[in-house]
């Protein structure tokens, strides 16, 4: 029996998770129903690549630009969002630094530090029960807080009535040339919960970076100045002799690049070396000269890739914004194998 499903993406970013179901549900056996982001550039991203889907018009928050997108998800009442399925929430763990020092796990969620993002999701889950919780976070999220942060989400989804899963993962086993540990959770509503649930463990071709590169010529803008490297090496060098591990790295076109990241050192912890030809004459304006070794940055293209977000992907903004889009973002591969596992035990439950 084909499965009609809806969802809500809350904390949707450019809409990396959504399109994992997508992939794995096909367009036409899931709805999305709700859009709830933030950040306005996120939203431009999310508007350009996915359709309107029927927003509650009375909703409080609504994207200003983009008018099915919804804002500060903390001013939206859940009974305004309309019934719903799946939940797809890919939430910040910040606000998770001091919820496991006022809270003892069996405490009500609703006593958590206000302000924090995830009690949200379990706000609006607590009053719709779908069927299936999905939420991506980075690794250090089981470890946070001696383990109590993970022990205060896990009791939460426990608390309103879901069987919780959870495992780490890393998108280099999923057809990515980037190593990229996240941890996953997928919690069923206690009434259909399996015994057990399989995540996946690998899945697609192995790729290196080499095979997600832009053809030549690349521009020169994403070639460094020889300036600018001159800085990378005395950063790092100043780093490494104070017993850091921080500064550039260049990465071998036949491995993998490492995680790729929205702040800090994020574009220059995956430089490459790219020899095909291109132009030496810069077309921004930079210090000194584009440099003589072929040192560049990646593409936002190629961070796409790195991402497995498809071709078909439209990059609407400034290289600026798009760095932040993709290192915030999903591998959606790996979304997308765990989505069939999904749909795997709902498949058993529509039967």
């Amino acid at each position: 029996m084909a499965l009609s499903l809806r969802s809500i993406d809350l904390f949707a970013g450019i809409g990396g998770i959504r399109l994992g179901f997508e992939e794995a549900f096909g367009e036409k056996n899931i709805e999305t129903v709700f859009v709830s982001e933030f950040d306005k550039h996120a939203c431009k991203t999310y508007a350009a690549n996915f359709s309107s889907p029927d927003s509650p018009s009375n909703a409080i928050g609504m994207m200003s630009d983009n008018p099915y997108i919804y804002g500060d998800i903390t001013k939206i009442d859940a009974k305004d969002i309309p019934a719903f399925d799946i939940c797809l929430a890919g939430f910040p763990c910040q606000a998770f630094s001091m919820a496991g020092k006022h809270m003892g796990f069996n405490d009500d969620y609703k006593g958590m530090t206000r302000g924090t993002l995830f009690q949200d999701v379990v706000r609006i889950c607590d009053y719709h029960k779908p069927k299936v919780i999905f939420c991506e976070n980075v690794k250090g999220l089981t470890i946070h807080d001696g383990g109590r942060t993970f022990k205060v989400i896990k009791g939460a989804f426990e608390q309103i009535g879901y069987t919780v899963f959870a495992q780490l993962l890393n998108s280099k086993n999923f057809g990515v040339p980037q190593n990229r540990e996240r941890i996953y959770v997928v919690a069923f509503r206690n009434d259909i919960a399996p015994d057990a649930f399989e995540f996946p463990t690998h899945g697609g071709r192995k790729k290196v970076i080499r095979d997600i590169l832009d053809p030549a010529p690349i521009p020169s803008k994403y070639y460094l100045s020889d300036v600018y490297m001159d800085t990378l090496r005395k950063h790092r060098a100043r780093h490494e002799a104070a017993g850091h591990g921080f500064g550039y790295v260049i990465r071998e076109l036949d491995g993998i690049a490492g995680t790729i990241v929205c702040g800090g050192m994020g574009r220059e912890g995956n430089l490459i070396i790219d020899s095909r030809e291109h132009s030496m004459v810069p077309t921004t304006h930079i210090k000194g000269v584009i440099n003589d070794e072929d040192i560049r940055k990646m593409t936002p293209r190629e961070w796409a890739r790195l991402q497995g977000f498809p071709e078909s992907f439209k990059l609407p903004l400034a290289d600026v914004h798009l760095y932040k889009q993709f290192g915030n973002s999903v591998t959606v591969p790996v979304i997308k194998a765990i989505a069939k596992k999904v749909r795997l035990v709902l498949d058993m439950e529509n039967e």
